[in-house]
């Protein structure tokens, strides 16, 4: 296991990394139109309640005072209060929060269920039919959006052969793996493509490499040579990858959730863009930024088990 020096380096690494999206969360969502006051105000509201309103969200003050107050209000755990939702921020994501991770979850599990299998079938087939048909079949789902995906498979399956909920969210761990079964699946489909093609051009690599042979010549079963040899070297770049696909993911799960009508952050974020709630879009976007660096870190961590070498990077 990865030492407490390598653990507190890539720890480190995170915090400048969060003050920068600090920044620019803050400037960019200051550049977005309208006025937040009047978007917090009822449709009536006269000049001088729209003045108190944006007095007392600190509006009336420099840039440089309002990101003061902002990351003084971040750093101890006050991320305002939501202008659509009448309600902390903090409250709010932690309450729609657990949807979207286990709907990511749900379609990281699915892509690699999907992928690592078919990777490895086509890669000790390498230019046969059966690699040349499943590259093709997952080039297809590459060359698909995932909203488009969605909507096929929510058209399709939930709303004509009703196998599946066309959305919402279950009350049980079984009831939610029926509900998210189309979300997760629409999110899954592309994400395996990706993954799919990474692995299995790995392990073509690996299988041919010289130490694999070497472990042929000296009599050792295939299955020792595919899961001690080939796997865990071929893993080190998918694990990266996969690693660097949550970012798309998580923008998978802004458009998913729109589109099956799932309670989580990702919905949550184009409601709180429409309604120029200015709390809780910087609220969800760090909380995307931490959900992110944490995944960056996993990501390291199982690569340096994987691959003990990288910790001396």
């Amino acid at each position: 296991m990865p030492s407490a020096a390598y653990l507190l380096s890539r720890l480190l690494q995170i915090v400048p990394t969060f003050l920068l999206v600090m920044v620019f969360i803050f400037l960019f969502v200051r550049l977005l139109p309208g006025d937040p006051a009047i978007a917090m105000a009822e449709a009536k509201a006269s000049d001088q309640q729209l003045a108190e309103i944006r007095e007392r969200m600190g509006l009336n003050e420099p840039l440089a005072v309002q990101f003061g107050y902002f990351v003084k209000n971040t750093v101890t755990g006050d991320l305002g209060r939501s202008i659509l939702m009448k309600r902390p921020v903090a409250e709010v994501i932690l309450e729609r929060l657990p949807v979207t991770v286990y709907l990511s979850l749900y379609a990281v599990a699915l892509s690699v269920l999907v992928a690592a299998p078919l990777a490895l079938f086509a890669a000790t087939r390498a230019n046969g039919p059966a690699d040349i048909a499943i590259r093709g079949l997952f080039q297809v789902g590459l060359s698909m959006p995932v909203f488009y995906i969605g909507l096929v498979l929510l058209t399709v399956l939930g709303a004509k052969l009703r196998l599946f909920p066309v959305g919402g969210y279950g009350r049980s761990f079984i009831d939610n793996l029926y509900h998210l079964a189309l979300p997760a699946l629409s999110i899954a489909l592309y994400t395996s493509a990706i993954l799919m093609r990474n692995l299995r051009a790995s392990l073509v690599e690996v299988l041919d490499s010289e130490f694999v042979q070497f472990a042929r010549a000296k009599g050792l079963p295939r299955r020792i040579v595919l899961t001690r040899h080939v796997l865990r070297n071929a893993l080190v770049s998918a694990v990266t990858l996969l690693g660097l696909s949550i970012g798309n993911l998580m923008s998978g799960t802004l458009v998913t959730e729109t589109v099956f009508a799932v309670p989580g952050v990702g919905r949550l974020m184009l409601e709180a863009i429409f309604a120029r709630d200015y709390p809780l879009i910087q609220g969800l976007t760090l909380t995307f930024a931490v959900i992110v660096s944490l995944t960056f870190l996993a990501t390291d961590i199982v690569q340096s088990w994987l691959d003990p070498r990288l910790r001396q990077a």
